[in-house]
């Protein structure tokens, strides 16, 4: 009898179809004692040069068991199955002792279905793993943030992921290591089976939800609820765009879960510009450098979002570019009318 959840022989039934490689290789049965133990997973795909230097960060931890998962080539592509092939050369390339799995898909799957089906076989493997894409580049002191955290919330509930990702970190207030969000970021993150097997990829529930009026009890801004309202419709639809984060994000919104933000970034996203999936355009409010963060961790004393600094957040998302030159024209002349005045 397997001892896996049946959500997970289903998916593992469908998707094993379109991968032609899964394997798990052992390269040694003695870990060393400062590796890092909790699994590292790592979706690649076609870019060689930022794939390399988020591994070599990975390779510094040593992390003893690593999944590593692959989308194929697109056959109306020139030159990207030599691009991937690239990629997995350097990612199998492991030179520590870790117990090493792989999950190759032979065609091109697109990033919702691989991303999905990538992390349904990860948690089909482990308990909990530390999430990086391959134009994710982490602070190495990440890799000890997650795994701190992962075991101090490992069965609350109301904890559905740790981010890396902390692009507001300059509005917050508080000494602490984290915060809570109701956002958070996906670059660079960790999680449990148990958050994972709730994922709603079909948003199921929205239409009830979007009835009983869930946005406006989650957002103060009606902005906000349109904004997210329009993303699940579609998404609901599956008329939106190729993607699993907005699926996520409705997932831990339905089921009141938060994620742990950093009080500074801890990845940095070096995938904007040519080649991206989505983020083809680099935008400076998405790409602050990563920087250490400091141990031993401050741990908050309540599990209460904070929600002024999410806010601060959906301004990214909604803020119009005429509203965003005026606010910054109105900064600037404050500081003109202060200067004077001195």
């Amino acid at each position: 009898m397997s001892l896996l959840p049946p959500v997970f022989l289903r998916r593992a039934a469908l998707y094993g179809s379109i991968e032609d490689e899964l394997s798990t290789t052992d390269i040694s049965p003695i870990m060393p004692t400062n590796a890092l133990q909790t699994p590292v997973a790592l979706f690649v795909f076609r870019r060689p040069e930022t794939t390399r230097r988020v591994f070599e960060s990975i390779s510094k931890v040593r992390p003893t068991k690593l999944l590593l998962i692959a989308d194929g080539p697109r056959s109306d592509r020139e030159d990207e199955a030599e691009a991937c092939r690239q990629v997995r050369e350097i990612v199998t390339t492991v030179d520590w002792p870790c117990e090493l799995s792989t999950n190759f898909a032979e065609n091109n799957l697109g990033s919702q279905e691989r991303v999905i089906s990538g992390l349904d076989w990860v948690f089909s493997l482990v308990e909990e793993a530390i999430i990086l894409e391959d134009d994710c580049l982490p602070d190495l002191s990440f890799f000890p943030f997650c795994q701190e955290l992962l075991e101090r919330y490992r069965g609350d509930s109301r904890v559905a992921a740790i981010s890396g990702t902390n692009l507001v970190g300059k509005y917050l207030n508080t000494e602490d290591s984290y915060f809570f969000s109701q956002l958070g970021g996906n670059w660079g993150w960790a999680t449990w089976r148990s958050q994972w097997l709730k994922y709603d990829r079909h948003l199921e529930d929205w239409p009830k939800l979007r009835k009983e009026k869930m946005l406006s009890e989650i957002f103060d801004q009606p902005k906000a609820v349109a904004y997210w309202s329009r993303i699940f419709d579609e998404m609901h639809a599956q008329r939106g765009p190729d993607a699993w984060d907005y699926q996520w994000l409705f997932t831990r919104f339905k089921n009141s879960a938060f994620t742990i933000v950093p009080h500074n970034n801890l990845v940095a996203n070096i995938g904007f510009g040519h080649g991206a999936t989505h983020t083809d355009a680099a935008d400076i409010r998405f790409t602050p450098p990563a920087s250490e963060i400091q141990f031993p961790l401050r741990h908050p004393s309540s599990l209460v979002p904070l929600r002024s600094i999410d806010a601060r957040l959906q301004n990214f998302f909604t803020e119009s570019i005429v509203e965003r030159l005026w606010r910054k024209l109105r900064r600037i002349a404050a500081k003109l009318s202060k200067s004077s005045s001195t």
